[in-house]
């Protein structure tokens, strides 16, 4: 039997006899086949890093080629419009206008005087109410009226009574002239003293009809149709003559007095159109038209004023009100209305960027009126009603990009 300790020794030396040679010490059949070997590595090595050099060189410069292409996409992209970036074209006229502003005066108005003195007995009517031309607004106290009256067809009755009298002296001397009892002087005489009669009775008629329409004045009527402004008088108040009674005015007729600049009257025409509104009508207008312009300007002011006359059948305008709003000093027929902001420059020639079939188009445009309140000039030529152009510039939208609509387009408004 052997021993542990040669058994281990055994296994030993057959662990040493396995190992692998050392590097130091290689075996001289193994040593060509190993430097073989290693240099086709080496030289695999640097193909493949050329190779790799080479691939990443072409990879690098390659992004500087697709530019065109790059362009290309991005002619082709669609534009997405709002409505605020389109406008449809409409046909409408167009006007010029020029702003004013002014009171409202009535056309007819009148402060009612007494023509006679007395009391008053009565008035029938208060501000704010409707009269009637020749509708009894007040009475007098007629008594002393009345009494002249009678006092002066007395002097009339007189006054016959003496025309007849001398008559009879003329006829009487009439005859005795024929007779040659008297002289002629004596018949002229008595042929004056007719005419002397005569002109006593005229004059005496004459005062009886005065005295009978001062009697009439007791009784005091409006002049014309329209509204109570201002009662100036009540019951028991004694009136002289001229005394004011009432105030009236009508307010079927008004007239708007505005101030126009010197410099802008030459554009105002009589018959031209105004459009205005008034404060507590909301947007309601009103119209009138220009009926005459003062021919001098107003003191301090270098302004003249033009009066507007307007028709006020329901009676709404009160005198007094303020209006603003304007006079149209051009009006066209009516064409294709494009926004100011629309129209471009380009070569020379107005242009619009028209959307057609989903693409931009420059459309040449032949310009008419403008105006600049409103943001509108008309198109004569180049394009009808109805068609679709970009209402204002957008930064990257040119003719030939493709562009989207949103469901409504806006139409073109003043």
């Amino acid at each position: 039997m052997r021993s542990p300790s040669n058994a281990l020794n055994k296994n030993e030396a057959m662990k040493i006899e396995t190992l692998p040679l050392s590097p130091a010490e290689p075996a001289a059949s193994t040593v060509p086949h190993q430097r073989r070997r290693a240099a086709i590595g080496l030289a695999a090595v640097l193909l493949a890093g050329a190779a790799g050099g080479y691939a990443w060189t072409q990879r690098a410069a390659a992004p500087a080629q697709p530019a065109p292409a790059a362009a290309k996409a991005d002619k082709a992209s669609v534009h997405e419009l709002s409505k605020r970036d389109i406008a449809v074209v409409e046909a409408r006229p167009l006007a010029v206008t020029l702003p004013l502003s002014g009171s409202l005066t009535p056309l007819a108005q009148a402060t009612v005087k007494s023509k006679v003195s007395g009391v008053v007995l009565a008035t029938t009517v208060q501000e704010g109410m409707r009269v009637a031309a020749g509708q009894v607004i007040a009475r007098l106290d007629d008594a002393e009226a009345r009494a002249r009256v009678a006092q002066q067809q007395a002097l009339v009755a007189d006054a016959n009574a003496r025309l007849a009298l001398a008559k009879k002296n003329q006829a009487n001397s009439a005859a005795l002239l024929q007779q040659k009892y008297i002289a002629q002087s004596a018949y002229d005489t008595s042929s004056n003293a007719v005419d002397l009669a005569q002109a006593a009775v005229d004059a005496a008629r004459a005062q009886l009809e005065l005295t009978r329409i001062a009697l009439l004045d007791t009784v005091i009527r409006a002049p014309l149709s329209g509204v109570v402004s201002k009662r100036h008088v009540q019951a028991g108040e004694k009136l002289a003559p001229d005394s004011p009674v009432f105030s009236i005015v009508d307010l079927r007729q008004l007239t708007l007095d505005a101030q126009v600049p010197a410099s802008d009257i030459p554009r105002i025409k009589v018959g031209q159109e105004v459009q205005f509104r008034v404060d507590g009508f909301g947007e309601r207008n009103f119209a009138g038209k220009v009926v005459r312009i003062n021919p001098s300007t107003e003191a301090g002011s270098r302004a003249m004023l033009v009066y507007i006359g307007v028709d006020n059948p329901d009676g709404l305008l009160r005198a007094g009100m303020f209006a603003k709003g304007a006079v149209t000093t051009e009006k066209s027929a009516a064409h294709a209305l494009l926004p100011l902001s629309a129209v471009r420059t380009e070569k020379g020639e107005d242009v619009v960027y028209r959307i057609d079939g989903g693409k931009v188009v420059a459309q040449p445009v032949k310009l008419g009126l403008r105006n600049q309140d409103e943001g509108l000039v008309e198109a004569l030529d180049g394009i009808q009603a109805g068609a679709t152009v970009l209402a204002l510039p957008l930064d990257g939208v040119k003719p030939g990009h493709r562009v989207k609509l949103p469901a409504v387009a806006a139409p073109v408004k003043g």
